[in-house]
């Protein structure tokens, strides 16, 4: 039996890990004002677009379509089971759009299930699911890999402006309450699948602290997971410190946010994601 994996463009995955594994991933089409770019935007291009216009960009879900079109291929093949891992319901449908595909088809050999996440810790799920097919095949037991992943992961971000989150409705009223004091660090993490406030920290030494006194209970046997949008000086200074806090044999793997969540938390943007034991 071959496993293929398949998640939206809100999820961020490491360099590397993408031809590694064969994952696939349904784009999400990203506009900037009246520009529309169906495929969403490569990293680089995104941040100059961004920096340039002054734009704050909006996505759109994919459609049932774009799952169905991927879908077909693989449909009911007895040599093939797709796992699909998406967004967090509590931010996009873009669950209900995929099993709209799969129920269109008939489609029986494919597990549907939203990450509870976004961005690096979507991507770390998937990540660790991959490591954890190399190595087993049995279907009942991969899902209940995916549900003890998605239950302990964790995560924080350092956001460099909460315009984007609050513009786009990702972040709950009631943590959209800070302002643009000078230096101060806002940090958001994502709990029960929504995009909460956990912090606000002045400057980005005390915020880096604040993301370091968060990781414990860490499994050793997973990596550890760093993410930033247009921000590499900050995301390798936390490096260094994260170095410091975990076990020397823990492999830290560091990936771009992309322009989908790019779009929710503009640039400058850094953090973490790791998993905890059972």
């Amino acid at each position: 039996m071959k496993f293929k994996i398949l998640a939206d463009a809100s999820c961020d995955i490491p360099e590397g890990f993408m031809e590694k594994y064969d994952i696939s991933i349904i784009p999400i089409e990203v506009m900037f004002g009246e520009e529309i770019y169906e495929e969403g935007l490569e990293t680089r291009e995104f941040y100059k677009k961004l920096n340039e216009t002054g734009l704050i960009p909006k996505t759109a879900m994919p459609n049932a379509y774009k799952f169905e079109k991927f879908y077909k291929e693989y449909c009911n093949k007895e040599d093939v089971f797709i796992f699909t891992i998406v967004i967090s319901m509590e931010m996009s449908t873009t669950k209900i759009q995929a099993q709209m595909a799969a129920d269109n088809l008939y489609m029986k050999n494919v597990f549907i299930e939203e990450s509870a996440s976004t961005t690096i810790a979507q991507g770390a799920i998937i990540v660790e699911l991959c490591k954890f097919m190399e190595k087993e095949h049995d279907i009942e037991k991969i899902k209940e890999e995916f549900y003890r992943l998605r239950k302990n992961i964790r995560c924080g971000f350092v956001i460099n402006d909460l315009k984007y989150l609050k513009h786009s409705g990702r972040l709950t009223s009631t943590s959209a309450v800070i302002g643009s004091m000078l230096n101060v660090k806002p940090i958001v993490s994502i709990v029960d699948g929504k995009v909460v406030n956990i912090a606000k920290c002045m400057g980005a030494n005390k915020a880096d602290q604040y993301l370091l006194d968060k990781i414990e209970n860490i499994d050793e046997d997973k990596y550890f997971y760093l993410a930033h949008s247009d921000n590499l000086k900050a995301v390798n200074n936390l490096k260094e410190k994260v170095k410091a806090k975990i076990s020397p044999n823990q492999e830290i793997v560091t990936g771009e946010i992309g322009c989908v969540v790019g779009s929710h938390v503009g640039a400058g943007c850094y953090g973490l994601g790791f998993f905890v034991k059972d």
